[in-house]
């Protein structure tokens, strides 16, 4: 609990952005439920929270953030054994620290879980939380490739965090190993942060847990719902186990939209998805399998965000070579900002592609038979989970503003 409880304040606290503007919980709120409730978020130069976030006037996003914020829930679990969109890190026993990760060898050892090492990433974005270059001394770290070591991005973090009087005092008080505030690495923060997500977006208290345990049954939309769901449907192929994820990455034609995944000497807007980690073009637009615990709260939906209800997301999802040429582009929620977003579906060929390497999976599902799958994805709800165990706290460390 004390873990969870220094990780609480460390998720809302700006001083882990470069700028010191930005937390976690900026893009992954609970009042969203752990999301930010937009398509593609705004992270550097935007401010407000959630779907009132818009640009900076006196410091414009360079570019949208070119995925979805993804929902938190679970991401304590040991199951869970490979993270974001497209996998990019993973446990590997064979690795240095038990990780793979896009460091590789640099990745610095000390983090206790996949979980921990995922939730500090985006502190070396400079669309997300580390800033535009040569604005504030990590993001001129992160351009120079200095993430690890003495003077590194992550260090700089961590001596913010150190020089802090009561967050040193805290960490002293909850690892017994750390014997002085010089001692606290930026491993420290990122465990306590994982340690915080771990207890507070546990979900395991909804009414399907209760069926899982025997306590309870499902009955009219609901009950034929599950039966869609692991029967004619075939939901359950991809979306199995308790958690309703399989883990794998799969292509399912998703509309492409935003800024798209390359780097910076790039000047494409695609989005190969799993196929940017293995090379391999038979992981070309695939993505992981996302969990659906608290699936009806999380809008919206898709790698990109492109649907907004479960009913869109559905009805496309179910018929994936033909989503993009029945997409509506009028669906998605973006905060405004003067950039061109539909590079790729404006190219025929490039959203072709997309299409035509999708998997083959051809359902017809009536509105019924839709409404009834949504009456069981309603049963995934948490209420513990959705509230939070701790909440947000009154204040933080540093001082900065709370995100509320």
């Amino acid at each position: 609990m004390q873990e969870a409880q220094l990780g609480q304040l460390l998720f809302y606290d700006p001083i882990l952005s470069g700028n010191k503007n930005i937390s976690c919980a900026t893009c992954h709120h609970p009042k969203f439920a752990t999301g930010d409730g937009v398509a593609l978020s705004l992270g550097e130069g935007g401010i407000g929270l959630g779907p009132e976030r818009r640009a900076n006037p006196k410091n414009m996003p360079e570019q949208r953030i070119p995925r979805h914020a993804q929902a938190l829930f679970n991401l304590g679990a040991s199951e869970f054994t490979v993270l974001f969109h497209d996998g990019r890190i993973e446990v590997d026993p064979d690795k240095p620290g038990g990780l793979r990760t896009p460091l590789d060898s640099e990745m610095t050892q000390g983090f206790t879980s996949l979980l921990s090492a995922q939730t500090m990433f985006p502190v070396l974005s400079q669309d997300e939380m580390a800033g535009h270059y040569s604005e504030n001394d990590v993001s001129k770290a992160v351009r120079l490739g200095r993430i690890t070591g003495d003077g590194g991005a992550w260090d700089i973090i961590a001596r913010r965090v150190s020089e802090i009087p009561e967050y040193a005092n805290l960490f002293l008080s909850t690892y017994p190993e750390i014997t002085k505030p010089s001692e606290i690495a930026f491993t420290d923060i990122s465990n306590a942060i994982a340690g915080f997500i771990a207890f507070e977006w546990r979900s395991d208290s909804s009414v399907f847990d209760a069926v899982l345990r025997g306590q309870a049954d499902l009955s009219g939309p609901a009950a034929r719902g599950a039966d869609l769901f692991y029967g004619d449907a075939k939901c359950a192929t991809c979306h199995a186990g308790p958690f309703q994820t399989d883990h794998s990455f799969h292509a399912m034609g998703l509309p492409q939209f935003g800024p798209g995944k390359a780097a910076r000497f790039e000047s494409h807007a695609r989005d190969t998805g799993r196929m940017r980690v293995t090379g391999n073009p038979e992981d070309a637009y695939a993505f992981r399998t996302p969990s659906l615990r608290n699936v009806a709260q999380t809008a919206p939906y898709g790698h990109t965000g492109a649907y907004p209800d479960l009913t869109s997301f559905l009805k496309a999802h179910v018929q994936p070579k033909t989503a993009i040429a029945d997409f509506d582009r009028d669906l998605v929620t973006l905060p405004v900002l003067d950039v061109v977003d539909w590079v790729v579906l404006d190219d025929n060929s490039e959203a072709e592609l997309i299409s035509t390497t999708s998997e083959n999976y051809q359902i017809t599902l009536g509105n019924t038979e839709i409404a009834d799958l949504i009456a069981f994805l309603k049963t995934l709800d948490d209420e513990t989970a959705l509230r939070g165990r701790l909440g947000i706290p009154a204040r933080v460390p540093s001082g900065l503003e709370i995100e509320r």
